[in-house]
């Protein structure tokens, strides 16, 4: 199997499989506790159906759309996600690269393995930074500083991890950053020795954006739930996103916001967007999906703020069933960083591909011209 043979996530999902150890693999994977929220995620988009209209003239369908104060390609984009220097060892630049070839968006995670500085000298797409409240004093200012130097067009504070949740796959397989040598770790790694000589080959692993001022995380094994349980600050507030909104000075979203309540406040602290999100089914585990919650964020906030649906997009019919509900636009994580492992930068176009050709061919056989033109009246709950 290789890149020419993925059609679809699953496609994606598999190859990654074969390449990757499973401690790293399985981390892309999983959930916390039982993994109900990261299935359902997916699911909730089989609750209602897509009504077509028909001899529309179409045509070439516009698939543009305005996000963050920049008109993108394609309604959907690149999640922030932390450490993709495990995933493959170009990380964060493959993927800076594939969103600026699509001209859509790449976000950048804190826990980032390359520089803010290093993805702004190898993109000039656009570019989000993910930023989370750390208990070191002078991070945050000193990240949000560089990303305005650096010429990142957004940025968004991740609100939902104050904690860590129970990721137990982490736990049974022994995922750590960097990579820890257990006996089990050990025979994973022997078993993928490609993955394994460009690891050890390569850069050396690090939290490039956070090395300056904690080694936490990039000179020892440590846990990724163990480094947030001692790096994050748990008693983030409203005050601290406030604040990071007014020293960015430019487009900010929350993400994690789930609760028509937090859209609203969002709104009053001057926030531009929210992500809709439960991180991927990471945090708490039992909560609702984005896609289900959307429809009552919307009603409450659409109009007045950028709604991006973020959790269990799997299709170009999972976007446009989105974006009918009164979403802006998409992200995604999973999807990518399969194709990450599957195949560098080639695999994460080849899955931007994929997407924006479902989304296209899903837009004509709707009988849509743009993304405008999507709403309520395309959708019927069962």
């Amino acid at each position: 199997m290789n890149l020419n043979d993925c059609y679809n996530y699953n496609d994606f999902r598999k190859l990654a499989k074969k390449n990757l150890p499973a401690p790293i693999f399985h981390y892309i994977d999983g959930g916390s506790d039982d993994e109900t929220t990261l299935k359902r995620n997916t699911e909730s988009f089989l609750k209602c159906d897509l009504v077509p209209n028909i001899l529309a003239s179409v045509g070439e369908p516009d698939l543009s759309t305005n996000v963050f104060g920049k008109k993108i390609d394609m309604p959907i984009f690149l999640s922030p996600v932390a450490m993709q220097r495990l995933f493959h060892h170009e990380g964060d630049k493959a993927s800076a690269r594939a969103a600026e070839k699509f001209g859509t968006f790449y976000s950048m995670s804190t826990m980032s393995t390359s520089s803010i500085e290093e993805i702004s000298n190898i993109s000039g797409g656009p570019k989000m930074f993910q930023i989370y409240i750390h208990k070191i004093k002078g991070l945050t200012d000193n990240l949000i500083d560089r990303c305005k130097s650096s010429g990142f067009n957004a940025m968004c504070l991740t609100v939902d991890t104050v904690t860590a949740g129970n990721r137990e796959r982490d736990h049974r397989w022994g995922f750590t950053t960097p990579p820890k040598l257990t006996l089990k770790s050990i025979l994973s790694f022997m078993k993928r020795p490609k993955w394994t000589l460009n690891y050890l080959s390569h850069e050396k692993f690090q939290l490039a954006n956070v090395v300056h001022f904690t080694k936490k995380g990039s000179s020892i094994a440590k846990g990724v739930m163990e480094y947030i349980n001692e790096q994050y600050d748990p008693a983030m507030s409203w005050k601290d996103a406030e604040y990071c909104i007014k020293r960015w000075g430019g487009p900010f979203a929350i993400k994690g916001v789930m609760s028509v309540d937090d859209a609203k406040r969002a709104l009053e602290i001057g926030a531009s967007a929210i992500l809709l999100s439960n991180h991927g089914g990471r945090q708490l585990d039992g909560s609702r999906s984005p896609f289900d919650q959307l429809p009552a964020i919307a009603d409450a906030v659409a109009g007045k703020l950028e709604i991006i649906l973020d959790g269990g997009v799997r299709r170009g019919t999972h976007v446009l069933k989105a974006l009918s509900l009164g979403a802006t636009a998409c992200s995604f994580g999973k999807g990518f960083l399969f194709a990450l492992g599957a195949g560098g930068q080639k695999g994460v176009e080849t899955i931007l591909q994929r997407m924006h050709d479902e989304i296209k061919r899903d837009m004509i056989l709707l009988g849509c011209k743009n993304i405008k033109e999507l709403s309520k009246n395309n959708i019927v709950f069962r």
